[in-house]
């Protein structure tokens, strides 16, 4: 695996491999790599030839109280597992390489409405920081294939929307959630979590799953499913942001047909983590 820091290096490498008729596909992280991002790397390496993984922390997705300066940063490792896992070319820029103006001065991208729901209603502009970086990477490394997780869903949706809406050249494949053995999802924020907040942290994932069965019971008043997810994850020790069903396409409210989605997210001492889970409907 070849690791470069610079626009020009990824293009002259990627240029390459199309001019050879390869098909490239991408990955884009934040680094501190897990095994969810393992299951992005070998979906990646089903879809594609080559294998592009960039690792850069964004500073214009993070709010001012969020925790952008001490998110963790594990260049060595993230190195290592992603030569193991056949990655063909790590692409690790400075902010300086990505934002030379500086995030606050560069040209931004929004998908409006997606943006401002949700994680967005909770974290205003983050996503807008998300819509910004994707597209810059997109035209960085000129992806035939990109990977996201299922778990950051409306993220997932988000570019999806920007894709089709700026007729990107650009297969979005989406990687489902990887879990603990007891349901919890991985993620970076998790080692954030003393013993006691990751033995409850399952209970998450457990309050989807009682939404879930009522939905595939048919049970349609989805107040009240919000309600009690909401409540039960409340009495249990987290503050809630939000616990909402929703359309799978889009996010909107749920309708009588159509897959849906129950989305969660909490915050358990200064950790704030989400999860979703999918209901197929004819």
């Amino acid at each position: 695996m070849e690791t470069v820091a610079t626009i020009a290096a990824v293009r002259e490498r990627v240029r390459a491999w199309h001019k050879a008729g390869h098909r490239v596909a991408f990955v884009p992280t934040m680094g501190n790599l897990h095994a969810g991002h393992v299951s992005l790397i070998e979906a990646a390496r089903r879809h594609g030839d080559r294998f592009v993984a960039s690792i850069f922390v964004n500073p214009m997705q993070f709010g001012p109280n969020e925790d952008f300066a001490h998110y963790p940063r594990t260049p060595t490792d993230d190195e290592r597992m992603l030569a193991a896992a056949g990655c063909d070319l790590m692409f690790m820029p400075t902010v300086a390489e990505i934002y030379p103006n500086g995030p606050e001065r560069a040209t931004r991208v929004e998908v409006p409405g997606l943006s401002r729901i949700l994680d967005g209603e909770v974290r205003p502009g983050h996503f807008e920081g998300v819509a910004t970086i994707v597209t810059k990477l997109f035209h960085i490394v000129e992806p035939d294939i990109a990977v996201f997780g299922e778990k950051d869903f409306q993220q997932l949706t988000i570019i999806r929307r920007m894709v089709a809406d700026l007729c990107m050249p650009v297969q979005i494949i989406a990687a489902p959630t990887v879990r603990e053995a007891d349901g919890f999802a991985k993620s970076s924020r998790n080692q954030y979590l003393n013993a006691q907040e990751r033995a409850l942290a399952p209970r998450i994932y457990q309050s989807l799953q009682a939404g879930a069965q009522r939905l595939r019971a048919g049970d349609c008043d989805y107040a009240s499913i919000e309600r009690a997810g909401f409540k039960e994850l409340e009495a249990a020790g987290f503050r809630v942001d939000y616990y909402a069903v929703r359309q799978a396409a889009d996010l909107g409210s749920p309708g009588p047909a159509g897959g849906l989605v129950v989305l969660v997210a909490v915050r358990l001492r200064n950790t704030r983590l989400i999860d979703n889970i999918r209901i197929e409907r004819s």
